[in-house]
């Protein structure tokens, strides 16, 4: 056979956090920024300008502080408060308990890939966008991306010793992996203003349909609502007063009265996971696994994939295979974990209506897991760092 000298020795498909986090973790751990590029169907701007909200754990901003893409304009998370709206039982973890700045901070999208992208063009990794991967063949040897760039027209191509696929899209999008379950529940975001907001808390209360979380950010909260797809409907369908009324019947008075909404946006939400590698290809992020935002734990298990394939490819540069089944061995439990946890918990407390044993017990659940310090601790270290072993 003969030799092939690709063009370079990692390609990484997707430039989200979880990409980008990847390609300044190689860097640091020695790989040649000529060798690593990235591709990313969106313009620099389009990325810039995404304001959707993010939550991340006080682990994923140490990632990002070794990425060396921290600070970034985002709100502090102090303490979180999880309940069942209109039954007993509450628990509420702070970060002074387990003596941490903060159990995790809330940004804007564009927020936190700016600082990233400006650290990748200090460090001359070159993210090639906007660009469509239209093909990918894997040889003995080599992985061939064939290239559509969306702005010329113009098609390429680009040999790499190994792919990462990094951009998973959503879960109504995906094709069905090992792992796949449609909860039956469409999650409304948006940006909400109350008159008695408490800084630095946010909350995870979980109604008859699903979780509802509000998250500190700026001057109000990032809502995340999860509901039937037919009270979905309904919600989207209402003009700003009437939504806030719905939400405020679905929250309760704790923040006093919400004032204002942003506008709306809407999602399906479903499982969609299997973690896998060939020889020279491997997922991470959501290609990998698409979870429930109950926890808000999906871009926080990414961030930790890409921080143990840094290390794993940086010690094996020779042997991309070896490497691969190195990141699964290592990644198995904390995936398996976190998946767990957040099915769990997106099945349970939606499973039964209001006022049925499930719910009772479920609320008593809460209210001991406040007084058994132990469980508490388990469950705050899980969401701020995942499985560490």
């Amino acid at each position: 056979m003969n030799e092939v000298i690709n063009d370079i020795d990692i390609a990484i498909c997707g430039a989200g956090p979880v990409g980008q986090a990847l390609a300044l973790l190689l860097h640091q751990q020695g790989v040649p920024a000529n060798r690593i590029a990235l591709f990313d169907a969106k313009t620099s701007v389009q990325a810039q300008q995404d304001a959707r909200s993010i939550a991340l754990s006080y682990g994923s901003q140490q990632l990002l502080q070794k990425a060396r893409c921290w600070p970034i304009k985002a709100t502090r998370i102090g303490e979180i408060h999880v309940s069942r709206r209109g039954h007993f039982g509450r628990s509420l973890i702070k970060a002074e308990e387990y003596g941490v700045p903060a159990l995790g901070y809330v940004a804007r999208y564009g927020d936190i890939v700016t600082p990233m992208e400006i650290a990748l063009q200090q460090a001359a990794i070159r993210i090639h966008r906007p660009v469509l991967v239209q093909e990918i063949t894997e040889a003995d040897d080599h992985v061939r991306l064939h290239l559509q760039h969306t702005e010329s027209g113009q098609s390429s191509t680009v040999s790499a010793n190994m792919l990462v696929q990094a951009e998973g899209g959503t879960f109504s999008d995906q094709s069905v992996r090992h792992q796949h379950h449609d909860y039956q529940q469409t999650a409304i975001i948006a940006h909400v203003l109350c008159d008695q907001r408490l800084a630095e808390r946010a909350f995870e209360r979980f109604t008859e349909q699903g979780p509802l979380a509000l998250l500190p950010q700026e001057d109000g909260y990032a809502l995340v609502w999860c509901v039937r797809p037919a009270t979905a409907q309904q919600l989207m369908a209402l003009d700003e007063p009437a939504f806030r009324l719905a939400l405020q019947q679905a929250f309760g008075g704790r923040l006093g009265t919400f004032t204002a909404t942003s506008s709306r946006v809407s999602y399906p939400l479903g499982l969609n996971a299997q973690p896998q590698a060939t020889a020279r290809i491997v997922s991470i992020g959501n290609a990998a696994q698409t979870l429930h935002p109950v926890a808000g734990q999906g871009l926080n298990l990414g961030l930790r994939d890409s921080f143990v394939l840094a290390t794993c490819l940086s010690q094996n540069r020779d042997q991309p295979d070896r490497a691969l089944q190195q990141f699964l061995t290592q990644r198995q439990t904390d995936r398996r974990l976190t998946i767990r946890l957040t099915d769990s918990m997106a099945r349970l407390f939606a499973s039964s209506p209001d006022g049925s044993l499930t719910q009772i017990l479920l609320g008593l659940g809460l209210g001991t897991l406040d007084i058994c310090s132990g469980a508490k601790k388990i469950l705050a270290e899980q969401m701020m760092y995942g499985w560490r072993s």
